[in-house]
């Protein structure tokens, strides 16, 4: 037993965190390691329940999931990311430290490894306590890394203070002649919200890059074709990506372990029924909220397109319908398979939230983009999406800053009657997926660090 390393696996616990973290755990057991995937007991609770009894028959012990506590009391919002980022600071390092200590006691797991999100980066430094080695994973895009590594310079050279406000009057910097221009104004930790403070975002993120120095690999779910300026200027940042669920696991998963929410499978009979390339997926991740005012839009929206949409509306979304909205073409769930949905024949494009989990997995099934980014770094995925890979359009806003519907339909004619955008986005698909084949530059690097976590 002794030569199959076990590796600690840490998300953020959020989402869009957990998945491609699950993603890369179930990579790493196909690939002959064990894996102690740990996340909050808040998510752990919703990822067990979700996941049902399988859980237990398909690892075969290949993985285990284990919890530590985050630090927040039972009736706290998870969403409220002030306190999150808190209770992630101050109380799950401890927690996580017991973790350890409690497994290599009972000797049978000793952890050998860690993989930290890069959200989590501190338990690198909770693992060179036991003297474990760690690599940093980001679930963000590579231009991102680029950015929070450029922070010291940043702050140094005048453009934002030690809290993260901006200070110059530029509205664009480069961070690399080799990467685009960025807006300061579309910095994440800016544009969090009126709920969060984007101060705390910034600390917190920072106090996580100071733990980067710690970290032996450093892997990111993207690929060289998409973010080649900025992999240039981080040449430690190995792409792995595209990070997507395999459904033809050899550890018997067909379910996908790390879900909040139970998929509703019925869409993929409905999408079978609809011709080739007419159904419009709208889906806007784990955080979005509309108000009242902005839902209706959206929903008269779909319906003036007169096309079959596919659209996925939360459980926790307390949203009445217009009453002019009867009658229309589409299917609603409270969650959907997308990565199933996306490689789906129906699908014409995907209306979205900019996530960069969504943007990746767009980007593997040559699916045109409609950004209707929330906030933090979808930001910029959209700018990314819209004037660098040029396989998308953005909304935009009236004067009471609503996304009207017939705007909605405007944007959705304009983009399925363009053929240039449907021509660039299936080739870049082709360039995306031909890393994860054999001999492809993602599985290489992945190929590498496996062999050097077994020696």
């Amino acid at each position: 037993m002794s030569n199959i390393p076990v590796v600690l696996v840490v998300p953020l616990p959020a989402q869009g965190h957990v998945n491609p973290l699950m993603i890369l755990s179930q990579k790493l057991v196909e690939n002959g390691c064990r894996v102690v995937f740990v996340n909050s007991e808040f998510d752990h609770k919703r990822v067990v329940n979700s996941f049902g009894e399988q859980q237990q028959h398909s690892t075969n012990q290949a993985m285990k999931l284990v919890s530590i506590p985050d630090g927040l009391g039972a009736d706290d919002d998870r969403n409220d990311l002030n306190k999150l980022c808190d209770g992630l600071q101050n109380s799950m390092p401890k927690a996580l430290e017991k973790l350890i200590e409690d497994i290599h006691l009972k000797g049978d797991n000793r952890i050998n490894f860690i993989v930290a999100d890069l959200c989590m980066a501190w338990a690198l430094d909770v693992g060179s306590n036991f003297g474990i080695k760690g690599a940093i994973v980001s679930t963000a895009s590579a231009a991102i890394i680029a950015l929070l590594w450029s922070f010291p310079s940043l702050i140094h050279g005048g453009t934002i203070d030690s809290d993260g406000q901006r200070l110059t009057t530029k509205e664009t910097i480069q961070i690399s002649p080799s990467m685009a221009e960025m807006n300061t104004g579309d910095f994440f930790w800016l544009n969090m919200g009126e709920k969060i403070n984007g101060k705390i975002i910034f600390q917190y993120v920072r106090h996580c890059c100071q733990s980067l120095n710690l970290a032996e690999w450093w892997l990111c779910n993207t690929t060289h074709e998409l973010e080649p300026g900025a992999l240039s200027f981080l040449p430690k940042l190995l792409p792995i990506g595209p990070l997507l669920r395999s459904y033809d696991s050899k550890i018997g998963i067909t379910k996908a372990i790390g879900q909040y929410w139970e998929e509703d499978l019925s869409c993929m009979n409905w999408l079978d029924e609809q011709h080739h390339g007419t159904v419009l997926y709208v889906a806007f991740g784990s955080f979005t909220h509309f108000d009242q005012n902005q839902f209706n839009e959206l929903a008269l929206g779909l319906a003036l397109t007169n096309r079959p949409f596919l659209w996925v509306i939360r459980e926790d979304s307390k949203m009445e319908y217009p009453h002019e909205f009867k009658g229309h073409k589409g299917k609603i769930v409270s969650w959907a398979p997308q990565q199933k949905v996306l490689s789906h024949p129906a699908i014409a494009c995907f209306v979205t939230h900019c996530g960069w989990n969504s943007t990746i997995e767009g980007l593997s099934n040559g699916v045109p983009f409609l950004c209707w980014p929330y906030f933090g770094d979808q930001i910029q995925n959209k700018k990314f999406i819209c004037d660098e890979l040029k396989v998308g359009f953005r909304f935009d806003k009236d004067e009471n800053g609503v996304v009207s519907c017939k705007e909605i339909k405007l944007k959705v004619e304009q983009l399925l009657s363009d053929e240039n955008i449907k021509s660039r986005s299936l080739e870049l698909k082709e360039k995306v997926m031909n890393n994860i084949v054999k001999g492809g530059a993602s599985l290489e690097n992945l190929i590498r660090f496996v062999k050097w976590l077994r020696k």
